[in-house]
């Protein structure tokens, strides 16, 4: 699987993306509203899920097309419920901001529903983490739900494939 955006390349990940996978767990600035930069062995044990994930869980590996340099990752994976199928990102902090984050989740998205044939997504972000809300919103998902987890009050989204 390989799609193409205006300005991004989004590949299933590989083991060779592993430094990369790598310096993005190992970001503080992007790991602030994910529980913080976790262990190599975390790092090293959560790579290999992904490799190793069945079907229909997806990892992306993103990176721009231009230069080839990684920027990103982005998956469809089992979310806490193990019922549904849950859209997750993380873009190294030199390419906030620039529209990459939205032009690849709205193809991930329509991966997701209409490749991979899902009902629908959910996503989930810290209330705190603003930025990601709105691109959350940005990309047609709804708030459906806020609680309480990992010691943060979280917003639940959703996007249905019809509507």
């Amino acid at each position: 699987m390989k799609r193409l955006t205006k300005n991004c390349t989004i590949e299933l990940l590989k083991l060779e993306h592993y430094y990369a996978i790598n310096a993005l767990y190992s970001n503080v600035n992007v790991r602030a509203y994910l529980g913080g930069v976790p262990k190599e062995s975390y790092i090293e044990a959560s790579f290999r899920g992904m490799l190793e994930a069945p079907f229909p869980n997806t990892y992306l590996y993103i990176s721009l097309k231009a230069t080839d340099e990684f920027i990103g990752l982005v998956s469809i994976d089992e979310y806490h419920d193990k019922e549904t199928y849950e859209l997750s990102y993380q873009f190294l902090p030199q390419y906030w901001g620039q529209g990459y984050a939205y032009e690849v989740l709205t193809n991930v998205i329509d991966y997701g529903l209409n490749v991979l044939n899902l009902p629908y997504l959910v996503a989930e972000t810290q209330t705190a983490n603003i930025a990601s809300c709105r691109l959350l919103e940005k990309v047609g998902m709804h708030k459906v739900q806020v609680l309480e987890r990992f010691g943060h009050e979280q917003a639940v989204y959703e996007l249905r494939k019809n509507g």
